[in-house]
């Protein structure tokens, strides 16, 4: 192979995946993330359970992290979405016995989100239900690389949690 050869392969070899070379990187970094989402969202629904849908999940899950309540509105807002699309989730789990909605002692016209223990199996039994798709991309990839990267991705998320709505506008440079 001569010298030319060898430059085009290397150069090929660099290239992004659907020749998408000209594309900034925090580009090529969100649409990765995007596909990747899309992706394990369709696979993570195909596995829930009880007719439980990925924002239930969410709803559920985001109780246990946090180990706090909540209230409707603040729920909307750590998920951005509508007040309204929330009332639809929460009321749903409400009526399977997943949470507890109660008025808000402080004030009487808001209402207090809570995981109930049948919430808390359920979450647990939907995480369970993921063990298999984790067996396959704990095999895919070595555990050293996930827990690699595990650190950045953490960072990521925080900072675009950090910062919801500011990313259109220029960088502060200083």
């Amino acid at each position: 192979m001569t010298d030319g050869g060898r430059r085009a392969k290397k150069k090929k070899e660099k290239k992004k995946p659907g020749g998408l070379d000209a594309d900034p990187l925090a580009f090529t970094l969100f649409n990765e993330l995007g596909i990747i989402q899309q992706l394990a969202r369709a696979e993570f629904e195909r596995m829930l359970p009880n007719g439980l849908h990925l924002s239930h999940f969410s709803v559920l899950n985001h109780f246990v992290r946090l180990e706090r309540t909540s209230s409707p509105a603040q729920l909307a807002s750590s998920f951005q979405v509508t007040r309204g699309a929330m009332t639809n989730t929460v009321g749903w789990l409400e009526r399977q016995g997943l949470v507890a909605v109660t008025p808000d002692p402080a004030d009487g016209r808001a209402k207090i989100v809570a995981i109930t223990p049948a919430g808390r199996r359920m979450r647990d039994k939907a995480v369970a239900a993921l063990a298999n798709a984790a067996r396959h991309i704990e095999t895919a990839f070595p555990h050293d690389e996930i827990a690699e990267h595990l650190p950045f991705l953490q960072r990521l998320r925080v900072y675009l949690d950090e910062n919801r709505g500011q990313l259109a506008a220029p960088p502060d440079p200083t």
